[in-house]
Order: structure tokens, then C-alpha cells, then sequence
């Protein structure tokens, strides 16, 4: 079966035999009265800020992209695309709203939900990862036949669906995009909530960078999972560290050894061959102290 593919929109989404069209390539003015949300709707948060400002350009400009409806009796629709329009619409007073009509079961409505709402961007990475989840469970999908009608890869599906299993916390800063898609697939990789939390708290501190997190991973890995401050401290590689270390060597005219671990604590340490060296150093310090 060839797989559909989401650049492609809804129209190839599923073949002319499938779903019966009620002039779906016509713009219908709908009384807003007859329209009903989708129950099934993948986007759960809607910015009232955000939506305020659309239903403001659509009293000045009126609504320029018409919603996508299927047809539930001869005076009911249901939104498959456009819900956020329509409420802005509404706000706007408007009593009716340009439309395509189409004819679709529930599981073509979800699917076809879910593709108009990644296309725009519009969905957090959970709205996204339940919507899979519904999908597979409302209609019977494996991971394979989901990514089959969406154009995703199958490894797609499943980091998203990983993302459901994470500590409540982390799926709601996902959700309040704290942190995105690539810090969440990260702490994934940890087994224990208690080290997801703290790396996802270290994240959100910090501004930590997908790549940081990674490595932060990486090193708790490497401790069996400790992440309690008894692990092994990480060597820093960044060039403001090395020339830091180089300024202090030269300083004190010894080695110096620059340490750190996860929690950003970390120790310098200073070399010295003798008690004669030791007592050079101090005095070094001495000197820094009056200075």
C-alpha cells in the first residue's frame, strides 16, 4: 500500500473511492448555528489571547480560510479542521462561515483532524502523542498502519507515544512548551522519574540546549543512574573553562585540574611536588588575599 504523504494535505489523504465528496472543492456559507466541534478534537489548548486577536481581524477582514465540515444530518455539521477559526468566528458574531463539505467515517474525521493540526503547527508535542494514542486505541491502528495513513515514519509514532510515559511534570512543560520535543526525547532515555525530573528541572533552570541534555544524559548513564551528587565529575571541555584553567596554571605555575558535575557544582584543583611547592603556592594566595 503506498503510503500517503502529509506535505500532500487532506486531499490525499484518502482515495476518491473511500469518501463520497458534497461538492468539497466549493465554498459553502454555513450558519454557525448548525456547526458543532469535534469531540474528537486533537487540539485541547487554545490561547485566549491568540484567539481574541483572529476574531479581531475577522470582523475587519472577515474569515479568509475557510473551516473543513462533514455532514452529520441535513442541518448538522461537525468540524474536522478549522476550530479555532470557528471560535474566532463566533466571537466575531459572525452568523455564517465559508466551509468545505465532506463526507468521512470517525476514523477518517480523526485522522484528518490530526494532519490539518500538525500541518499549522498548531499542536504541542502531547496534544500530538495522545492524538496517536486515540487513534490507535478508537480504531484498532498499529504504530505501522498509523504512520501507513499519516506519511510519518513509524519511529516518528513512537517517540511521540514515549512521551506519554513521562512523569506528569515533564508532559505539562512540554505542553506549556518549557521544553520541546528534543529535550523530551532525551530524559526519554532514562529509565527512573526521579532522574527524568531533575534532568527536566536542570533544563528549565538552566536554558539548557538539546545537546547539553543529551550529554547530561549521556553522564548519568554512565553512573548507573546516580544523579545524587556522588558521581563521577565531568571533565569541562568548553574553551572559556580550558582558558580559565591555563590563566590559573600559569598563575600558580602548576597543573590545574577543573572539575564539574550535573547539579553545576564542581572543585579546582591545584598540583605541588614538595612541601617547598605547597608553601610557594600559599604564598601565591597570600599575596592574592592583600592584593
Amino acid at each position: 500500500m503506498k503510503k500517503q504523504v502529509l506535505g500532500r494535505g487532506l486531499n490525499a489523504l484518502i482515495s476518491t473511492e473511500e469518501v463520497k465528496t458534497d461538492g468539497s472543492s466549493i465554498i459553502n456559507e454555513i450558519d454557525i448555528d448548525f456547526i458543532e466541534a469535534n469531540p474528537n478534537q486533537p487540539r485541547t489548548d487554545f490561547d485566549e489571547e491568540a484567539l481574541a486577536e483572529l476574531s479581531d481581524s475577522i470582523k475587519e477582514n472577515g474569515l479568509i480560510s475557510p473551516i473543513t465540515l462533514r455532514k452529520i444530518d441535513d442541518s448538522r455539521y461537525q468540524i474536522i479542521a478549522g476550530e479555532r477559526r470557528y471560535r474566532a468566528s463566533k466571537m466575531a458574531g459572525l452568523t455564517k462561515i465559508p466551509a468545505y463539505i465532506r463526507t468521512a467515517d470517525d476514523e477518517q474525521m480523526h485522522i484528518m483532524a490530526l494532519i490539518e493540526n500538525i500541518q499549522r503547527a498548531d499542536l504541542n508535542a502531547i496534544e500530538i502523542a495522545l492524538g496517536y494514542q486515540k487513534a490507535m486505541n478508537d480504531f484498532d491502528l498499529t504504530q505501522e498502519k498509523l504512520s501507513e495513513r499519516l506519511g510519518k515514519k513509524r519511529t516518528t509514532i513512537a517517540n511521540f507515544l514515549r512521551l506519554l510515559k513521562l512523569p506528569a511534570e515533564i508532559q505539562l512543560g512540554l505542553k506549556d512548551r518549557k521544553v520541546d520535543m528534543g529535550h523530551a526525547r532525551a530524559i526519554a532515555g532514562l529509565s527512573e522519574p526521579t532522574n527524568q525530573i531533575k534532568v527536566y528541572e536542570a533544563v528549565v533552570k538552566n536554558g539548557l540546549s538539546v545537546r547539553a541534555t543529551e550529554a547530561m544524559v549521556k553522564q548519568i548513564a554512565l553512573n548507573n543512574g546516580n544523579i545524587s551528587g556522588k558521581e563521577k565529575p565531568q571533565k569541562f571541555v568548553s574553551e572559556e573553562y580550558d582558558n580559565l584553567k591555563k590563566e590559573l596554571s600559569q598563575l600558580f605555575n602548576t597543573k590545574v585540574n577543573l572539575q564539574y558535575n550535573e547539579q553545576g557544582k564542581g572543585k579546582i584543583s591545584l598540583s605541588f611536588d614538595s612541601d617547598d611547592d605547597l608553601m610557594r603556592i600559599m604564598s601565591i594566595l597570600d599575596k592574592l588575599k592583600t592584593d
